[in-house]
């Protein structure tokens, strides 16, 4: 190996190292017609994001970068009105009233994307779920570092088969189904809610109520032991995550040409705003195919 070749081989394994450990990113994407507020919240053990909630226009989208082994959930809010200080509420989703959840989960109703992110080399784990309801469809799709991995979600708008019992109205129109909650918010029974003797898979069968989400979202989790249709594995550098997938209006009018950055309201930070030109890219196997050219 020649000394000229040498440093260009360093900065390479340096190269591999710093990507092997840097952690996927979080595309948000609103394709709904209307304005929505992402929410964000950490599991036990793992630190925030960058922000916990934010607003997003029709059409726009918003890059968040997470740290390995982060774990928690992403989900979106609806009809949410702010004063200056990030106070107010919100129809669906809320999260202790705040446009920046701080620790707070969402309210039910609520569709959730659920991830927790592998260390190293270690798989992510990630799911939909509307065990806790549904307010909005969703899908997340992840970019695996390795080749192609599963996209998941709930595209079908179950508000509008939604069971009237279950039913939350509201809306700029009353009487607008704007959520549906789940069996066990709605009623509080234990086999509903999979606790007490129904606190595992043999005793927690799927309910009435529950198979219609099934039905209308086969990928998504749509009681507490839905593990075997609604769970998946990746490793990814990115994960898509898009409300409102099948809305044409917003997904046809929707431009490249957006500003870079835009201001998270009322958080003081900045969110880069995803872009084609943006993506990040399966690095270390590229890097591996450089090295082999430089050695050989």
């Amino acid at each position: 190996m020649s000394s000229q070749t040498f440093p260009c081989f360093v900065f390479l394994l340096f190269s591999v190292s710093f990507y092997s450990a840097y952690s996927s990113i979080f595309s948000i994407t609103n394709n709904c017609p209307y304005t929505i507020w992402p929410g964000t919240l950490s599991g036990s053990g793992t630190p925030p994001l960058p922000t916990t909630g934010f607003q997003l226009y029709s059409g726009q989208s918003a890059r968040i970068d997470s740290v390995p082994g982060w774990s928690g959930r992403i989900w979106a809010r609806t009809g949410c009105t702010f004063n200056e200080l990030g106070v107010g509420t919100c129809q669906t989703g809320d999260c202790g009233g705040r446009l920046e959840c701080d620790g707070n989960g969402a309210t039910p109703p609520a569709s959730l994307f659920e991830i927790t992110l592998g260390k190293g080399n270690d798989k992510d784990f990630y799911d939909v779920s509307i065990v806790d309801g549904y307010n909005l469809p969703l899908v997340a799709t992840p970019r695996g570092v390795y080749g192609a991995c599963n996209a998941t979600g709930c595209v079908s708008d179950i508000n509008k088969g939604c069971p009237k019992e279950l039913q939350v109205v509201g809306g700029e129109n009353e009487g607008n189904v704007i959520g549906c909650k789940s069996a066990c918010d709605t009623f509080g029974l234990d086999q509903y809610c999979c606790s007490g003797q129904f606190a595992n898979p043999t005793t927690c069968r799927p309910s009435s109520y529950s198979t219609i989400f099934k039905r209308a979202c086969p990928r998504a989790y749509s009681y507490a032991f839905d593990d075997g249709t609604s769970t998946f594995t990746c490793k990814a550098f990115e994960y898509a995550i898009v409300f409102c997938p099948n809305n044409k209006e917003t997904s046809e009018s929707n431009s490249p040409l957006a500003p870079p950055r835009f201001e998270v309201p009322g958080a003081g930070k900045v969110v880069r705003v995803a872009s084609s030109s943006d993506m990040l890219l399966p690095i270390p196997s590229l890097i591996f195919l450089l090295i082999l050219n430089i050695l050989f």
